[in-house]
């Protein structure tokens, strides 16, 4: 790591680096950040050793069509490294919270039942063969229906190697997950006979570390890969895809509202069953992996398709931890988990 950071604040930010992962922090996109702005530094203060006011306000400044939760994505990780420098008790500037404009709201996207129909039709009649990537048309439908039908992240699923796949008890084992908490979620017994089937297509030569969903080459899906293909099979179903979302606008449908779609569908299907949430919430939190609470129950915001008695069912039943605002049913983008 030594080698990647080179600027006067080279050792604090790999000294934070180090500490958040031995906290069992990833710390990825953050790192390649503090890596943005080292370079920043070398080329605009190559002498600075003191994180000042100067230096800060200069790397958060709104860039010419920067989304506003960009500058937020591009500060988080400064004030991290700045309240490092402080801690180790040497002096460096703090943003203070309110200096920036508010964090942005946005609608996340659910897909209608309609369109989860249409989407899975064109997943299956639609992935041809593809000589560079020979199993493309067997894996893309089952990976999109472990994330819609489980609502993994995309990291965990894509990741996911032949050992971590139980198709005797049908149990997953989720190991790249956020914090590295290693879990295990349930299949349904329709699902578990797609995962065998697929299976015996896949994987009958294949040992315990093969990937489960292999890509180009035999590594695993790349993100990019996957939500190219989504992009794809979206446009083939007729779903519209607007692209950037605007501030405002309600988000266009990604590969990560397949997880969103998941959740709702949970809580509305339990509500109709007229059980109740605060007894079900918990465990739709530790099936998706959520350490909080909270993070579960914004769910409960995501659509506007829910009927008004379930709505009314959520406002008396959770109205006291959650406020529920139906002229804006929106959350942050540090909620879109």
């Amino acid at each position: 790591m030594n080698n990647i950071y080179y600027s006067g604040f080279s050792e604090d930010i790999i000294g934070l680096i180090e500490q958040k992962q031995t906290l069992g922090y990833k710390y990825k996109s953050q790192a390649m950040m503090l890596k943005r702005f080292d370079q920043f530094c070398l080329k605009k203060y190559p002498n600075a050793t003191i994180l000042d006011k100067e230096i800060v306000l200069h790397w958060v400044a709104v860039n010419r069509g920067e989304h506003p939760s960009t500058q937020e994505t591009r500060l988080s990780p400064l004030n991290e490294l700045a309240r490092y420098i402080v801690r180790k008790g040497e002096s460096a500037y703090i943003l203070p919270k309110g200096v920036l404009a508010k964090k942005v709201k946005y609608t996340p996207y659910i897909f209608s039942d309609e369109e989860i129909k249409r989407l899975f039709a064109t997943i299956d009649n639609g992935c041809l063969f593809c000589y560079e990537v020979p199993l493309r048309h067997i894996v893309m439908p089952i990976f999109f229906r472990l994330l819609y039908c489980c609502g993994l992240r995309v990291t965990e699923a894509r990741l996911l190697k032949v050992q971590d796949v139980d198709l005797e008890r049908g149990i997953l084992t989720l190991t790249q997950t956020k914090l590295g908490k290693c879990r295990q979620i349930p299949l349904s017994l329709e699902l578990l006979n797609h995962f065998r089937e697929y299976s015996q297509k896949v994987h009958v030569f294949s040992t315990p570390q093969t990937w489960f969903f292999p890509g180009l080459k035999n590594n695993p899906m790349t993100s990019q890969n996957i939500n190219r293909n989504l992009r794809r099979f979206l446009w083939k179903a007729g779903i519209s895809h607007h692209g950037r979302t605007k501030v405002g606008e309600r988000g266009a449908p990604c590969v990560h509202s397949l997880r969103h779609t998941f959740a709702v569908n949970c809580l509305r299907k339990w509500m109709q069953e007229g059980k109740d949430p605060n007894a079900y919430l918990p465990i739709l939190q530790a099936y998706m992996g959520h350490t909080y609470y909270r993070d579960t129950a914004y769910y409960l915001h995501l659509s506007y398709d829910l009927v008004q008695d379930i709505r009314s069912n959520i406002e008396q039943t959770l109205g006291a931890i959650i406020p529920f605002n139906s002229s804006q049913n929106t959350i942050s983008h540090e909620k879109y988990d």
